[in-house]
């Protein structure tokens, strides 16, 4: 049961015309943001924005801030609360057609335009919790971008309800909505000096009520493997094949363990995921993952152990591994300001709901806003199967994200600097 006057269609009305700009991330390249439709979504949500009243401007780099001015004189902390703009190149988000399911009757269900894409049951057992609810799909071809334009819903819902109902006390809200963050970057070009904020919540979780205290630790990894080229017809004892090699250094790696399709819960892993290149080359990325950062170092000499042993084995072969910083684990972060964490969950038990704390296999904005001195911990926003053309979300669930937020910022009004 929601407790404030939090409008579900309106939110879902919006959330129906975000998902159909197509913000799917592009390759990192000197072009930022990495593809053109973050830019147009950017500037909706902007002129929206100023459409309530609110102060509000999208810069150079397509990342739009705003205020919600307090609504009581005492100076209290600022909080601010931040989605992404662009959707995952794991799966197109182009002409993404949404299908909402009113009064969801339980059952699989099939997505119109692929046949063999459906979202069952006994894969995503929630759905036995969602008897009676709005839910949206795509029609099988696209992703839907809930991940994380339900969490841009949500915070403009909550700009909205702030609002319409200036007797609801708080400070400061600030609003922060950034782009490429599914390619590594979207804190790169956030200004915090003049975000100006003291916490911060990235609207950016699954399911509800999940407040996420904990991300990976992460690093990428360049390989790069320079064999010897040269016509096979007079290649023996001199050509080296820098494929062969490729294949030799990945059969080195775990595979039982330390890799993503091996682990669960807090297990870190190795995972190349792009290879390309021919004979005389080839390039392999990696990422790394792990709760514990000293581990990363760990999963970097496995690499580089992995590479001289290949070396060994293919006379002629030279392998070089980069490493690349990412992300850190928020929990080191947070811990130096604990009202982060207690408020989120004092707002859900204030509306008789029950707080889970939970962690990330994975990042989100707030691991780098965290690691740079906000501290900001992630809130559910009813994402579910992110990245997928099996991706869906609850409207009940956006609704209720809502509900806690703008009890959260009544929370952060009670308290001062």
């Amino acid at each position: 049961m929601l407790t404030h006057p939090i409008d579900a269609e309106r939110l879902l009305e919006r959330f129906l015309r975000y998902v159909r700009i197509d913000t799917t991330a592009g390759e990192v390249g000197p072009t930022y943001p990495s593809s053109p439709g973050q830019l147009v979504l950017g500037k909706l949500l902007c002129d929206e924005l100023l459409a309530l009243g609110l102060k509000a401007e999208q810069d150079k780099f397509g990342i739009v801030i705003a205020t919600v001015p307090a609504t009581i004189k005492d100076k209290t902390p600022v909080v601010a609360f931040n989605s992404h703009i662009d959707t995952s190149p794991e799966t197109t988000g182009k002409n993404i057609q949404p299908q909402v399911i009113r009064n969801y009757a339980g059952g699989d269900i099939q997505l119109p335009a692929a046949p063999n894409k459906v979202i069952r049951v006994s894969e995503n057992p929630e759905l036995n919790n969602m008897l009676g609810q709005t839910l949206v799909t795509t029609d099988g071809t696209t992703l839907l971008g809930s991940d994380d334009k339900s969490g841009i819903a949500v915070i403009m819902e909550l700009a909205a309800v702030l609002v319409a109902h200036p007797e609801i006390p708080h400070g400061d809200v600030r609003i922060v909505f950034t782009c490429d963050e599914e390619v590594g970057h979207g804190v790169d070009h956030v200004d915090l000096g003049k975000l100006a904020a003291d916490v911060c919540y990235t609207l950016d979780g699954g399911g509800r009520d999940e407040i996420d205290a904990e991300t990976f630790s992460a690093d990428m990894a360049h390989v790069t493997i320079e064999g010897i080229n040269i016509h096979p017809s007079i290649a023996k004892g001199r050509m080296t094949n820098a494929i062969r090699a490729a294949g030799y250094f990945l059969d080195l790696l775990p595979r039982t363990t330390l890799a993503p399709e091996t682990t669960d819960g807090r297990d870190g892993f190795l995972h190349p995921y792009t290879i390309e290149g021919g004979v005389a080359e080839v390039k392999l990325k990696l990422i790394l993952r792990d709760f514990e950062t000293a581990a990363l170092a760990e999963h970097a000499a496995r690499l580089e152990a992995a590479a001289r042993t290949t070396e060994k084995e293919f006379p002629g072969a030279r392998i070089r591994v980069a490493i690349e910083k990412q992300y850190r684990n928020m929990r080191d972060g947070l811990i130096a300001e604990p009202r982060a964490l207690a408020f989120a969950q004092k707002a859900l038990t204030n509306l008789g709901r029950t707080p889970k704390l939970s962690i990330v296999r994975g990042g989100t904005d707030g691991s780098r806003f965290t690691e740079l001195g906000l501290p900001t911990p992630n809130l559910s926003t009813g994402e579910h199967n992110p990245h997928s053309p099996l991706e869906w979300t609850s409207l009940e669930e956006m609704a209720l994200a809502a509900d806690g937020l703008v009890e959260l910022v009544k929370l952060w009004g009670a308290e001062r600097k």
